[in-house]
C-alpha cells in the first residue's frame, strides 16, 4: 500500500512539474487608449494555445502574457496579437519561478 501511494506522489509530482511556464510582456502598436482595446486583447488571445492568463496596463502600455512554451512561442503570440491589428515589441520573455516570483530567486 506504502509503494503505491508513493508510485501515485511521484507520478503526480512528474506530471505537476511538465509545464514550462513563461511570462511574455509585450508593447502593442497601435497604443491601447481605452477599456474596449483592452478588452479586445484579452478576449482574443485567451483562446490562443498554451496561454494561461492575461493582463493589460494601459498606463504603462503593456500586455503580460503568461503561457506555457510547451504549447506555443514568442513568435505564435506575436502572430496572434498581429491578426487583431497590433504589432507588437517584446519587452520581456522570461520562466516563471515555481515560489510565485517570476524567476527571480527565492529571498530567505
Amino acid at each position: 500500500m506504502k509503494q503505491i501511494l508513493m508510485a501515485i506522489m511521484a507520478s503526480i509530482m512528474i506530471l505537476a512539474g511538465g509545464k514550462d511556464m513563461r511570462t511574455l510582456v509585450l508593447t502593442p502598436t497601435p497604443m491601447m487608449h481605452c477599456d474596449s482595446c483592452e478588452t479586445k486583447i484579452k478576449s482574443n488571445m485567451r483562446f490562443e494555445k498554451g496561454v494561461v492568463k492575461i493582463e493589460t496596463d494601459r498606463e504603462k502600455q503593456t500586455v503580460e502574457i503568461n503561457y506555457d512554451a510547451r504549447k506555443t512561442n514568442v513568435k505564435a503570440l506575436q502572430a496572434a496579437m498581429q491578426k487583431i491589428g497590433y504589432q507588437t515589441t517584446v519587452v520581456s520573455d522570461e520562466p516563471q519561478a515555481t515560489n510565485g516570483n517570476k524567476g527571480k530567486p527565492k529571498k530567505k
